[in-house]
């Protein structure tokens, strides 16, 4: 991360987090005392082993649950319902089968109420900044996986939110498609610098996209190190040939590997 990055105000944080479900059979901590720092226009990665809690931070981060302990914030407020301002791309691309691509892009606008005439253009845009002109009128089973994510993307995007919270948004694809959609991803973030959250299993992917990983532990999830990725931009395909690309991503890989009982 750059010093100008390290300045910047926060967007995203946690104080102290923690989450345990409660069930018939007992309760399951999830997480356990997490803090976190992300700076409005950074790229973060989380990543650790399954069932580490990633997914369950990021929808606390989305207000879509809450917290049992602690605190979450954006922009220095606390989360208290899902808003326009945080777009957020699922591992399942959730596309309605009976709308076409450009109506499940334009679906944010009904959500939150914005006019059409606004709305589509963007829509339109962000489709051909993915590489989906000319599909706006198909129904998602015309697309390939790789396609209905670019599609979910673009929706996450349509209301322009300041942002961008990811869970897992290429697990299910093949490996030379989930490679291609992240250096997409990495253009489009460029472009516009909106604060990004990614959780992955993917490490090579984690330190490519990202200015700071944080790793965390098996259930209950903590934050075991926050890694700065000072990596030069633009990046590519030959970033992940550099010797300082490879000792960071051989770290990541033996944190993880040594909280393994």
């Amino acid at each position: 991360m750059t010093t100008e990055m390290k300045d910047a105000p926060v967007m995203l944080s946690t104080r102290n987090l923690s989450k345990i479900y409660r069930t018939r059979s007992g309760t399951i901590e999830a997480l356990r005392d997490v803090s976190i720092d992300v700076p409005k226009g950074s790229f973060v990665s989380i990543v650790g082993a399954s069932g580490c809690g990633k997914s369950t931070l990021l929808n606390v981060l989305a207000a879509l649950e809450s917290a049992s302990d602690g605190h979450a914030f954006r922009n220095g407020k606390p989360l208290v319902a899902p808003s326009r301002e945080v777009g957020i791309v699922f591992q399942e691309h959730v596309l309605l089968p009976w709308l076409t691509v450009l109506e499940n892009v334009l679906l944010p606008a009904e959500l939150y109420g914005l006019a059409k005439e606004d709305s589509e253009p963007r829509a339109r845009a962000l489709l051909k900044l993915s590489g989906l002109e000319g599909f706006e009128q198909r129904k998602p089973s015309d697309l390939s996986g790789g396609m209905k994510q670019r599609t979910a993307i673009c929706r996450a995007l349509l209301t322009d939110p300041q942002v961008l919270l990811m869970d897992e948004p290429f697990g299910a694809l093949d490996a030379l498609t989930r490679e291609e959609l992240s250096l997409e991803l990495l253009t489009i973030w460029e472009r516009d610098r909106k604060t990004a959250l990614l959780i992955t299993h993917d490490i090579n992917e984690a330190v490519l996209l990202s200015d700071t990983v944080i790793v965390m532990s098996p259930r209950p999830g903590r934050v075991i190190e926050t890694i700065d990725i000072n990596l030069p931009r633009p990046r590519g395909p030959k970033t992940e040939l550099e010797p300082e690309f490879r000792q960071l991503t051989h770290h990541i890989k033996s944190l993880i590997f040594s909280q393994r009982h």
